[in-house]
């Protein structure tokens, strides 16, 4: 049976209550809009824990004024319904007066991790993801944390803040799922019109060639780089960044690394894509 609850002492009650029970928590924050890939994120949760607990909340401070805040999809009827079928423990579905009172005026900042790549194009997002995330940490609890390796730099930085804030959280990066043509799957996947979805299929073709290239042996990074940059600039209306960067620092990699992150941030129309592939780690997107 799956639980919903709104409020946080009611969360944190049920994380408490499932310890107390002598049960790991596995915990799966996400703002909804849930599809197959969130739902890899709660399979692996159940591989890790006894009980899990999804949290569903569109959280207003990573995104910027011009960002897609009000149009973001809120699909809570079947998140949860997706969340009962996987045999999810818990859903906290807050609503924002609850985690951001009048007063609030904390912020968790990464330093260096949080300045490349999404940082140059979004300065104040992070900063948004790290405070919410650290106030589901600690209403959560010790516990097992899934994130969804599409989002790399966030994973880094989530993982990073753990460590540095002497979290109880074990932070678990989790496998990009992917359509059978390749495309990452994402809730913003559902903006794209039938024309920008075969366009966005130019970074998947991108990080393809790129990881092709790495297999036959080339390491140079920016010649990978190259390799993965013209399919997107040829299909996408705009580009934020191909990057080949060293998958740790997410600065620049040494001339010719063991492990390479390719990057992506670009756009269709009014809707922002993102993926990456670890050369020397990842599959063949």
């Amino acid at each position: 049976m799956t639980t919903l609850v709104r409020e946080p002492a009611e969360f944190r009650r049920a994380c408490d209550d499932a310890r107390a029970d002598s049960s790991r928590v596995g915990l799966v924050p996400t703002m909804g809009a849930l599809h197959e890939g969130h739902f890899s994120l709660i399979d692996e949760a159940k591989n890790r824990a006894d009980f899990v607990a999804v949290t569903i909340f569109v959280n207003p401070l990573q995104f910027g004024p011009s960002e897609d805040l009000d149009r973001y999809p809120r699909t809570l009827e079947s998140d949860l319904a997706g969340c009962r079928e996987r045999g999810v423990d818990l859903v906290f579905v807050p609503a924002r007066e609850s985690m951001y009172s009048a007063q609030f005026q904390t912020h968790v900042s990464i330093e260096e991790l949080s300045k490349p790549l999404e940082g140059e194009c979004r300065p104040e997002h992070f900063d948004g993801v790290t405070t919410v995330v650290a106030k589901l940490f600690n209403l959560a609890g010790p516990c097992a944390a899934m994130f969804g390796r599409k989002d790399y730099q966030q994973w880094k930085i989530l993982s990073r803040m753990a460590r540095d804030l002497d979290m109880p959280i074990e932070v678990v990066g989790c496998p990009i799922v992917r359509e059978p043509d390749g495309l990452a799957l994402s809730s913003r996947n559902r903006y794209l019109s039938a024309t920008e979805r075969k366009r966005a299929l130019g970074i998947a073709s991108g990080l393809r060639r790129a990881h092709d290239a790495w297999h036959e042996g080339e390491r140079n990074p920016a010649t990978l780089r190259s390799f993965a940059q013209e399919p997107v600039q040829s299909e996408f209306d705009g580009v934020d960044y191909v990057a080949a960067v060293d998958p740790d620092t997410l600065m620049a990699a040494a001339p010719s690394p063991s492990r390479l992150l390719i990057a992506v941030a670009a756009h269709l129309g009014t809707t922002r894509l993102i993926d990456n592939v670890v050369l020397g780690e990842d599959p063949r997107p």
